[in-house]
């Protein structure tokens, strides 16, 4: 199957303190369904803290304001 070999080959990797890591062919989209850019073949940082200048991407915003995920994630 075509398709289960393409979903074996995505991957999100939530960081213990900061964004989430995407690889993997997967299209990004913003709340009014519109596609945003990715590098292709290359991985993205999406934001967890909320701070960053770029979202939905990361932008190391949340080792500015020391956010803390163990917080955040309860």
């Amino acid at each position: 199957m075509q398709e289960d070999r393409a979903l074996s080959d995505l991957k999100i990797t939530v960081s213990e303190a900061g964004s989430y890591k995407v690889e993997g062919e997967i299209p990004l989209f913003d709340h009014d369904g519109n596609r945003i850019e990715t590098r292709e073949g290359k991985p993205f940082f999406l934001c967890r803290c909320g701070h960053s200048a770029n979202k939905p991407f990361c932008d190391g915003a949340h080792k500015r304001v020391e956010w803390d995920a163990k917080l955040a994630d309860r």
